[in-house]
């Protein structure tokens, strides 16, 4: 189609229609990308799935709307890569830095950059896998004390940076190994 630089309103609408072809085409290809399963066959995830992946989402009783905006958050921000110290989308995450992140940014509060120091905040323990609400922070460790820090997103998932040469990532919080260093959640957006 030969378009002539007099026409602006064919120029515009041409220039639509190839726009709106690249946003439909990109959001094809971003719902195909979300549909595909990385993961395990979907028979054998499906049973060895825990009781937690069928929990109703639930959000803190005063701060739903707080809650949602510390979830869109963490989970924009997965395959974001680790960097030790880290605590910018640009620079790369570790676990405390990108928890602070989402909470400086989603909730407005300024959080220590140590997952041991933010498990020692005023806000109620939660002991329970099962009693855990979206938002609340999710603490792991052994022997030695708290080591690894993430936020619950509900469904038994959390959002986590969780080592050297990897992302920031969604992972099963009642999988074998996050489950054997489960230490407790705090809630702060109550």
């Amino acid at each position: 189609m030969y378009l002539d630089p007099a026409e602006p309103s064919l120029r515009s609408a041409a220039a639509w229609r190839v726009a709106r072809g690249a946003l439909l085409g990109a959001a094809i290809l971003l719902l195909a990308a979300c549909a595909s399963n990385t993961r395990r066959p979907e028979a054998t995830y499906k049973d060895s799935r825990s009781s937690l992946a069928n929990l109703p989402a639930r959000a803190p009783s005063g701060a739903t709307g707080t809650a949602n905006d510390v979830l869109f958050r963490a989970i924009a921000l997965v395959g974001t890569p680790y960097r030790w110290g880290g605590n910018t989308p640009d620079g790369g995450f570790d676990c405390s830095g990108l928890v602070d992140y989402i909470y400086r940014n989603a909730a407005g509060l300024m959080l220590p950059h140590s997952s041991r120091e933010m498990s020692q905040l005023n806000g109620p323990q939660v002991r329970q896998m099962s009693d855990l609400v979206s938002g609340d922070l999710v603490f792991f460790g052994g022997n030695s004390g708290i080591s690894h820090v993430g936020v619950y997103v509900g469904k038994g998932r959390f959002v986590h940076a969780p080592n050297s040469g990897g992302t920031v990532r969604l992972d099963d919080i009642d999988g074998p190994y996050w489950r054997d260093h489960f230490a407790f959640g705090k809630r702060l957006l109550d």
